[in-house]
């Protein structure tokens, strides 16, 4: 938005759809080249421009958080976007004019009954020494699209001319009032210090030229045509020692095995380094190779799509509609059966691995086929398994975790795959040779209230009855009988009030800090029957975080979509933006999170993949990263509940378990050893 043009001053109000600096592409250049001209005569220019707030800012907005500082970040966000030469050029004469004192910029948003909105205004104001005023409002697309194809209209009030001139005064009171913020339902704000400097650096480093007479930014270069790359280790990756080990391990076994590698460790930079020396080797026999790489998730397979671009080959992700990968896959596939590519990458969800038409595809490959299967464990159910293609020459399965939770079936048919752990780097291994941080584990105990114990109370007694019965606490099945008690047993624990209490009190303590995360309970707190549903765990840290505490926070959930994704871990790894994630679930497997210095873990399920994983996010390393810490909030009853003391007992191993695997790794394990200490003596546990 630009409103109001004074010769030798100008006011502008306009808005523009998206931006590098609050414009598109098309419209920074063609605005800059029309300041720059009106600087030249002496003229000078007050510009109100809408900023582009994504749906995040907005968001945090609405929920009072600080509003400069999100209008600094959107404004920051706009500038550090990649833009044509063209565009930066723009840009460029925008900073000089700033420095030079030549043009003020503000913001302007639409702020009603508690909604942003985008202001959508387009007027102008012109005046000349002797105080003639010209005045529009309207705009035309000066796009190379819009000047084809659009139908524009601008109108134009001349003050000297009668009629016109009451219409040019209401216009320029109209900028007036809104360049001093008195304007109904709009809020206008300075343009924020930090962007203002970042312009000015870019108009101190482009060219001081005029702008050429068209528009450069609206015909983008034409792609080169270069031939297909081969896959290769770039020159700025340094391949760790023990990364080259693992290499040599699966090579000597004739390129088949298992990495069992502890989360963090860098696996997926092992399997592409595998992938490069055994390309290499195919090359030499004028061989192609065609790599496959299975991940779990489509977030995880957007994470190895920019990993395999690192290494020179752009892959094709498989997951979504066929129509989108089904004609890539099958033309880079000929092509390379024909010589003319010496490899082939494809990276899949496990669903779309297994799905009819991508396993048409995989029983058609002559070629020698790499299949890389991250997060490997996930393979093993009686679905996926049964899709693993037998005409694979090389396999190469990846996880911290191989074995199946209670699943020796699952876990042989894996080893009958892939072949046996041909590479094994344990956590403590990883931690000592710098290969991990080093971390703090504080483990908190939470006793539950009178009411939650009364439930917890009941479902153990259950529980006792059912294994009396004859059925066993490693049942499979979380559905039957039994699988069913101990999940809502779990969910007592998971969602016990007191954590909330502590957790804010913990926070409270850490607010300084960045790179937070919480791992909350799934589902809702356990109600009677016939009562109203209990509250979201992750819905009240965040008003925990959020509103009491007033920490900059995202929920990143199961139905946070894709692209936020994205967008919530750069943010959340700035270190200047978000300071707490509130997790559920979704952080657990293979999301790369290197910054994360502190997790909190209100709960976890038994299975130790979970909280493995989970440990590996918080302890990957990071620039300025040293040590990392981990809560725990352990739930137990209140003391002189009437609870089967074998059965408990029992069941509280499991929890020790977890405690005891995060515990004896940690710099402080003699506090965590005190802590733990009453529990166990009160257990008969002091053996673990």
């Amino acid at each position: 938005m630009v409103k109001g043009f004074y010769v030798p001053a100008l006011s502008v109000a306009t808005s523009y759809s998206r931006a590098v600096g609050y414009f598109t592409s098309t419209s920074m250049a063609l605005f800059s080249r029309g300041i720059e001209r009106f600087a030249q005569v002496g003229g000078t220019m007050r510009l109100i421009a809408s900023p582009h707030l994504d749906a995040d800012d907005i968001t945090d907005i609405e929920r009072g958080y600080d509003l400069r500082a999100v209008i600094e970040r959107a404004a920051l966000r706009s500038l550090e976007q990649e833009a044509p030469e063209a565009v930066l050029d723009g840009l460029g004469v925008v900073g000089r004019l700033i420095a030079e004192g030549c043009l003020d910029i503000k913001l302007a948003f639409v702020e009603h009954a508690g909604r942003i909105g985008v202001y959508h205004e387009k007027i102008g104001v012109f005046r000349d020494a002797i105080g003639d005023l010209i005045a529009f409002t309207g705009s035309a697309n000066e796009t190379l699209g819009g000047l084809l194809a659009n139908f524009e209209s601008i109108e134009v009030y001349s003050g000297w001319v009668p009629g016109d001139g009451a219409r040019a005064l209401r216009i320029e009171a109209d900028f007036d009032d809104l360049w001093s913020d008195r304007t109904k339902n709009l809020r206008v704000e300075p343009f924020p210090d930090v962007a203002q400097e970042r312009l000015i650096e870019i108009g101190r480093s482009r060219r001081a030229g005029r702008l050429p007479a068209r528009d450069d930014a609206l015909t983008p270069p034409p792609p080169a045509e270069a031939s297909p790359s081969p896959l290769a280790i770039p020159a700025s990756l340094t391949v760790r020692d023990y990364q080259r080990e693992a290499v040599e391990a699966w090579l000597r076994n004739q390129g088949r095995g298992i990495l069992k590698m502890a989360t963090g460790t860098g696996k997926t930079k092992t399997a592409m380094t595998a992938a490069c020396q055994l390309a290499g080797v195919l090359r030499q026999r004028e061989d192609p190779l065609v790599v496959l790489i299975l991940a779990p998730l489509q977030h995880l397979v957007d994470q190895w799509i920019t990993e395999v671009e690192f290494f020179g080959v752009r892959p094709v992700a498989v997951y979504e509609s066929s129509q989108r990968w089904l004609p890539v896959v099958e033309e880079q596939l000929a092509s390379a059966r024909m010589g003319q590519r010496p490899v082939v990458v494809m990276v899949a969800t496990n669903a779309s691995f297994a799905g009819e038409r991508f396993q048409s595809v995989l029983s058609r490959i002559s070629s020698p086929l790499l299949v890389i299967a991250d997060e490997a464990h996930n393979l093993g159910s009686s679905t996926y398994r049964a899709s693993l293609p037998p005409n694979a020459t090389y396999r190469l399965a990846l996880s911290a975790t191989p074995e199946r939770w209670f699943d020796d079936e699952g876990t042989d048919a894996l080893i009958d795959y892939f072949g046996a752990v041909v590479f094994e780097l344990g956590l403590g291994e990883a931690i000592a040779m710098g290969a991990l941080c080093r971390y703090r584990y504080v483990p908190r105990l939470v006793e539950l209230t009178e009411e939650e114990t009364g439930r917890y109370v009941d479902l153990t007694t259950q529980i006792a009855k059912r294994l009396a019965a004859g059925d066993s606490l490693e049942a499979r099945d979380s559905d039957s009988p039994i699988g069913y008690l101990l999940r809502q047993r779990a969910s007592v624990l998971g969602h016990a009030e007191g954590k909330v209490a502590l957790l804010r009190s913990d926070l409270q303590a850490r607010r300084d800090l960045w790179y937070q995360l919480v791992y909350c309970a799934e589902g809702r707190r356990p109600v009677e029957p016939g009562d109203l549903p209990g509250p979201n765990q992750v819905a009240e840290i965040m008003n925990v975080v959020g509103n009491d505490l007033g920490l900059a926070a995202h929920s990143y959930v199961a139905d946070t979509l894709r692209p936020e994704r994205r967008v919530l871990l750069r943010r959340f790894g700035t270190g200047t933006d978000l300071r707490v994630l509130v997790a559920m679930r979704c952080l657990d497997e293979g999301v790369d999170i290197p910054d994360a210095r502190v997790g909190y873990l209100l709960a976890s399920s038994s299975n130790p993949r979970q909280f493995i994983q989970r440990r590996g996010r918080i302890l990957r390393r990071a620039p300025g990263k040293d040590t990392a810490e981990i809560i725990d909030y352990i739930a137990i009853p209140q003391a002189g509940a009437p609870i089967n003391f074998d059965v408990e007992r029992k069941l509280l191993i499991r929890e020790l378990e977890r405690a005891n695997e995060f515990g004896k790794l940690a710099e402080n394990y003699e506090a965590t050893l005190e802590v733990l200490r009453p529990l166990k003596e009160q257990y008969q546990l002091m053996h673990l």
